[in-house]
């Protein structure tokens, strides 16, 4: 039996692509409007299912466009800023915009050079900036910069496409992006006035949270899974003690106890705030269940790849680092992004111990007195919100899937 998610496309070749994306049942010189009815009205079976689904999409869009104009919005509008940014000082914003600048200069040149994924990631974030630059409730000067980011993914697509030679120093200052970034936001320790992480807030708190749990915990789920591996009884049982009793408790608890003994095991003298303890509770929570992931991966790959690489003289260190972990990293990426996503969604809980992330600040504001009963429109903002960058994360993840399963069978 062929699985019909595995077709050529254009011309035969010898590599087959995987691909999951739809695709219309089309043969040679046969029209799209006949292809068409072809597969929705080709029978009687075909031709009620369409009907059915086409009058249900027609109900749920109608009930979304009623939504959406039938309900007063203003308790997001006149809170966006809190919503997306905290209490972050007004006369220290032009370091965020420098940021969404950088980002956008970066997403455009990705798209030029390397075009995939990186249209839909420059699509995603475009449409986003439009959106909100084209709202009335949106000051001149924001719009202005909205503008200015969208010109910009605009402008790095134009550069991308036309000097090739750009590839190596776009991945060089996208490795940097974080660091500056959080650098800038910070105030680079004392070089411009320092923005302490309490007036951090909103969609601000979310993204910088997640991103420090996704990229510290990527380094440290991939020693765990070694060690886990390990033929160092020392080393192995140690890993495995550590995964199993970070994958027996919860989130929360994990959050508590990073708020509570970090500061006991550093002493009195170190002062950590509390958006850098729950960071740290986060990468060290996230690398357990990377750390599953990675060794799944690990021992998915045949022996026959490493008696391939001691034959060709690789010692355990080479092989490993050239030869298995990237079969085994290739073979994991849904499940890595899927604990991304999930990463993502959990910054939530960081309400419970005081901090104000999106989900946080949108219930604070709900539970003003002059908004009771408006929390429903709130909480769709933050759902669009949150599935908005979990959608793109997840197609991105099934682009590099396809895209790095040509060739293999």
């Amino acid at each position: 039996m062929i699985n019909d998610n595995l077709h050529y496309k254009g011309e035969p070749t010898n590599s087959l692509e995987v691909t999951d994306s739809p695709h219309l049942d089309r043969q040679k010189n046969e029209s799209f409007g006949q292809a068409l009815r072809k597969n929705l009205f080709g029978n009687k079976k075909n031709t009620v299912l369409t009907v059915l689904t086409g009058l249900f999409t027609v109900f749920v869009l109608y009930q979304v466009v009623s939504f959406v104009l039938e309900n007063s919005w203003d308790v997001v509008y006149i809170h966006l800023r809190l919503l997306m940014i905290g209490q972050y000082p007004l006369e220290e914003l032009w370091r965020l915009w420098f940021g969404l600048y950088y980002a956008s200069l970066m997403i455009g040149l990705t798209w030029g050079l390397w075009r995939g994924a990186g249209k839909a990631v420059a699509f995603t974030f475009g449409a986003v900036y439009l959106a909100f630059a084209a709202v009335p409730w949106t000051t001149l000067n924001t719009s202005l910069n909205l503008a200015a980011c969208i010109g910009l993914i605009a402008g790095g697509y134009v550069l991308g496409g036309k000097v090739d030679r750009l590839k190596i120093p776009v991945l060089v200052l996208w490795g940097l992006y974080f660091p500056l970034t959080i650098g800038l936001i910070m105030g680079f320790g004392g070089l411009l006035d320092p923005v302490l992480s309490r007036y951090w807030g909103g969609w601000l708190l979310t993204v910088i949270l997640a991103s420090v749990a996704i990229i510290g915990c990527f380094p440290l789920g991939i020693l765990l899974a070694l060690g886990r591996r390990s033929s160092l009884p020392a080393v192995k049982y140690v890993c495995i003690a550590y995964i199993e009793l970070i994958r027996g408790i919860p989130l929360i608890m994990v959050l508590f106890i990073g708020q509570l003994l970090i500061p006991l095991f550093l002493g009195g003298q170190t002062v950590m705030d509390n958006v850098t303890r729950a960071m740290i509770a986060y990468v060290f929570f996230a690398a357990a269940y990377l750390a599953e992931d990675v060794r799944g991966g690990l021992q998915s790959i045949p022996s026959g790849q490493f008696e391939a690489a001691q034959a060709l003289g690789l010692n355990k260190v080479k092989t490993t680092f050239f030869i298995i972990l990237p079969q085994a990293l290739k073979a994991v990426i849904p499940a890595m992004v899927g604990l991304f996503i999930t990463i993502l969604k959990d910054t939530s809980l960081v309400a419970i111990i005081g901090l104000a992330d999106f989900l946080g600040t949108a219930r604070r504001i709900s539970n003003n007195p002059e908004y009771l009963g408006r929390y429903l429109e709130l909480y769709v903002f933050v759902a669009a919100f949150y599935f908005i960058f979990c959608y793109l994360m997840a197609y991105v993840s099934r682009y590099l899937e396809r895209s790095l399963s040509k060739g293999s069978r």
